[in-house]
């Protein structure tokens, strides 16, 4: 009886999803859970339920999930709920646990081999053996070929048919990537060590080759959840079948459109296909979203609505359940620099108003963009902290570049002007070369080129982030220095590459300040599973978001589902934004084909945040609007000028609405125009729908701006407080000017 009230009691407080999910059937359950709809409590309260209610044993339960944090969460809240003695783990974790237990059986008494912590130093020498000269971020992107080769269950030999297939960008021929996977196999049994993959396949070595370990295992674990299940790959599977040896208690949750990190082998085909796989699975949909406000989950609705593929099929429409909040902000700059300081400016007005900055984040595509926010928010004076990355000026390549620069300014000799010298010599010398293509020139000497940038995720940072010194040597060299040569005069003084350095080495010291807490910076990879009141999207441009580097239809895909994890981590203050160039009068650029088409006639303001001393670059502000109803964007220019979505009810006045058609019918003809020249019939529903008071409700409205605010202004106004048409306009003239 005690027991039954226990487990009934798990239930209080869930919506009737979660509660479904909860509440089904032993065997096969997938949870489709999307983005803040409770799903750790559903896992959580299920096992709960189950083990209160006498059903099953908490320790034979094995729930795993994909970081140490999650597990723990999962332990914690099982303890709430008065369950203990479950085993909550990541796959690695619960694999090393087990192969540990099983190695003096499994290896003839042998001791379990070490396991690496890192493959690189050993790629580094297997790609030496094969005749492959690497640099570390090289090394880094071979080891990350062929982490996902093993994850995929792809053998050495096969390597160059499945990077085929799979379409892999890889950082060197295929040919040449499955040499160096068979020299690193064959470097790590001479040193007689193993790799998480390796230990990963001996735990279900075990289990198939090993009847007796199986049988064991088997009977240790009978239930089983697993978390995040859109992120498991073709080894992680293999392990998870090799648990349930044929068996179907499971419980898996996932969200598709939180599929991201297919580059590392993982794949949301075993979510979609789970109904599939197995036949009398439950499945149930969470998507009530306690996380953000209705606007912030109509907008992630917008985006994610458009996508296409496979994960699209399990696309799951968010129903947000907290009051209204602010409308997201799209943002227009002139160039990055400018959106930067806005960013780290409304960062401090957020902190100065209340909100704790470790409750504000800034999210980007790659980290390389970091280095911008870093100097706005030292500048603003704005405590911050990179999450899951080194401080732009920490990372070793850009302490490699500063190194080669000094060098070269010793070898060339700066040139410095001092005050009081005569004009002619404050001229560069003869045949200086420009700033921008010194610091180009310098960093060839640590293998950076201006061409196409490498092949690899790190290599491709790298490249990224020496392409970011290069920019930012742009950017100085756009404003030289202002010399006086006199009381009353001054000269212009071109930037040289000592100036650079110093500015360099200035910026580094600022940014090394350490923090505890502050604004967190990090990209929308490292984000995920995260959240925050407030989060900033920046640099949502063409060729960033989505990358250049996303060619096939899928990584588009992938990009588009970024984005919506980005828009996802926001509770109530969603910002997002782009720079129309990447530098001062660079070139122009497009917004990201994932944001929403929006109108974006209505009017501009003027902003200083520019990066010369005399420019004022227009800053364009875009609302977003939400439905006023159910909370969804508005994407139609009629639904956003009615201010609700086509399918919510309407609330117009018919008496109002009738009122304002008989005006509008009189006005156009004193006029000799036709009615909609004056009103459109949906300005006329939005009129009678939206009843505004004030001016400043009535401009709001889309179709009605200065001009027609007016000429017809005070008569719809007097009109909506309830003035009679004959009121208003019976010998009223109306004079349109040209």
């Amino acid at each position: 009886m005690v027991a039954h009230s226990a487990s009934e009691q798990v239930l209080a407080g869930l919506d009737p999803e979660q509660r479904a999910a909860v509440t089904a059937p032993a065997g096969p359950v997938c949870i489709l859970a999307g983005a803040g709809t409770g799903k750790t409590r559903a896992i959580t309260s299920r096992i709960a339920h189950r083990a209160l209610s006498g059903e099953i044993s908490p320790r034979h339960v094995l729930a795993v999930t994909f970081t140490a944090r999650a597990a723990a969460e999962m332990r914690s809240r099982l303890t709430v709920l008065g369950v203990g003695g479950v085993q909550a783990r990541t796959f690695h974790a619960a694999a090393l646990r087990q192969v540990r237990y099983f190695a003096p059986r499994l290896l003839a008494g042998r001791a379990m081999p070490e396991l690496l912590d890192s493959k690189v130093r050993l790629v580094t020498l297997a790609a030496a053996r094969v005749g492959l000269r690497t640099d570390r971020a090289a090394a880094r992107d071979l080891a990350g070929e062929i982490e996902w080769a093993k994850s995929s269950l792809v053998e050495p030999t096969d390597y160059v048919v499945a990077a085929a297939r799979a379409l892999r960008d890889t950082p060197h021929e295929p040919a040449k990537v499955a040499d160096v996977f068979t020299a690193y196999e064959q470097l790590k049994r001479s040193n007689g060590v193993i790799d998480f993959e390796d230990m990963l396949r001996a735990a279900v070595w075990g289990i198939e080759e090993h009847p007796d370990v199986g049988e064991q295992v088997r009977g240790q674990y009978r239930h089983f959840v697993v978390d995040e299940y859109q992120d498991v790959n073709p080894l992680q599977q293999r392990l998870l079948d090799a648990w349930l040896g044929g068996r179907d208690d499971l419980t898996v949750v996932g969200d598709a459109s939180q599929t991201i990190y297919s580059f590392t082998g993982a794949t949301s085909a075993y979510l979609v296909d789970f109904p599939r796989r197995h036949r009398h699975a439950t499945v149930v949909r969470l998507v009530r979203d306690y996380r953000s406000t209705p606007q912030v989950v109509g907008l992630a609705n917008a985006v994610i609505s458009q996508a296409r593929g496979t994960e699209a099929r399990l696309r799951l429409e968010l129903s947000g359940q907290r009051p209204p909040g602010p409308e997201p902000d799209l943002r227009i700059f002139t160039d990055e620099p400018a959106e930067a300081n806005a960013v780290a400016a409304r960062c401090r007005s957020l902190i100065e108003a209340g909100t704790p900055a470790k409750e504000i984040a800034v999210l980007f595509r790659v980290n390389a963009q970091s280095e911008a926010y870093e100097k706005a928010l030292t500048e603003a004076e704005v405590p911050y902290v990179v999450q899951g990355a080194e401080r732009f000026f920490e990372r070793a390549e850009v302490r490699q570049a500063m190194v080669a620069l000094r060098a070269a300014t010793r070898s060339i000799g700066g040139f410095r002007a001092e005050r009081g010298v005569r004009r002619a010599e404050l001229e560069s010398p003869q045949g200086e070369t420009p700033l921008p293509a010194a610091v180009v020139e310098a960093l060839t000497a640590v293998g950076w080129t201006p061409d196409t940038p490498p092949a690899g995720g790190a290599a491709r940072e790298r490249w990224e982030a020496l392409s970011a010194l290069v920019q930012l040597a742009e950017e100085y060299a756009a404003t030289p220095e202002v010399v006086p040569i006199g009381e009353a005069a001054s000269v212009e003084r071109p930037v040289t590459l000592t100036d650079f350095t110093e500015e360099l080495a200035r910026r580094a010291a600022q940014q090394h300040v350490p923090t505890v807490d502050g604004v967190t910076l990090a990209s929308l990879h490292s984000a995920k599973g995260l959240e925050w009141d407030a989060v900033f999207l920046v640099g949502l441009a063409e060729g960033t978001l989505p990358t250049t580097y996303a060619k096939t239809v899928e990584q588009v895909e992938e990009e588009r589902r970024l984005l919506y994890v980005g828009i996802t981590r926001a509770r109530e203050w969603l910002w997002l934004s782009y720079a129309a160039a990447r530098s001062p009068g660079g070139r122009a650029r497009r917004p990201s084909r994932f944001l929403p088409q929006l109108d974006r006639s209505g009017g501009t303001e003027r902003a200083s945040g520019g990066t010369g001393p005399a420019r004022r670059p227009e800053r364009r502000r875009t609302q977003i609007v939400s439905c006023r109803i159910c909370g969804a964007t508005l994407l139609a220019g009629p639904d956003r000028k009615l201010g609700r979505c086509p399918t919510c009810p309407s609330d117009i006045d018919d008496e109002l609405h009738e009122r304002l058609r008989e005006w509008r019918q009189r006005v156009a003809g004193a006029q000799k125009v036709p009615a909609y020249v004056v009103f459109t019939d949906a300005t006329l529903v939005a009129l009678a729908e939206r009843r505004p008071a004030r001016s400043e409700e009535l401009i709001a409205i889309a179709g009605i701006g200065p001009r027609k605010l007016g000429l017809y202004g005070e008569s719809v106004l007097a009109l909506v407080a309830g003035a009679g048409v004959d009121d208003v306009c019976p010998e009223k003239t109306f004079e349109i000017s040209s």
